[in-house]
């Protein structure tokens, strides 16, 4: 059996790839979610296990947190006058909206022993990556609790 890290993050991309979106979306876990550039033309939904926080919840149990990534990454087109495609951006920033709403205040669907804690998305997108490379990259941070 996985690790519990894993169970969880393996469950959060399930639930992210069998959720109806307003773009077609196929998450991966990864340890390492590096892409070459020219594979950055289709979106990327990268699911990466990241932090661990235990401590004790009372005298007979542990409280854990799980700080899970998920990384939506996509390479948009320049547009004339020089620019970026702003409709193309402005439905990347949905999606990751909309990734955010499917986990907020509830149980993890396929591990429902980890609560929903917070979500973190700062900032909401890298401009360094936009402005280098021309791609969308913004990371959502969920922290799930386990208390046992």
């Amino acid at each position: 059996m996985s690790s519990t890290m894993i169970q969880i993050a393996d469950a959060v991309v399930a639930v992210l790839n069998g959720a109806s979106l307003s773009q077609p979306v196929t998450a991966a876990r990864h340890y390492l979610p590096e892409f070459d550039l020219t594979e950055m033309d289709q979106l990327h939904v990268s699911v990466v296990p990241a932090e661990l926080d235990e401590e004790i919840a009372d005298r007979t149990r542990d409280r854990t947190d799980y700080k899970i990534h998920v990384a939506v990454q996509k390479r948009v087109s320049k547009q004339e006058p020089p620019g970026l495609d702003t409709t193309a951006l402005d439905g990347l920033m949905r999606l990751v909206e909309e990734i955010d709403d499917l986990f907020r205040h509830k149980p993890l669907a396929g591990y429902e022993n980890a609560h929903w804690i917070k979500s973190e998305n700062k900032p909401i997108y890298d401009p360094k990556h936009l402005k280098e490379h021309h791609q969308f990259t913004s990371l959502l941070a969920f922290t799930y609790r386990v208390v046992r």
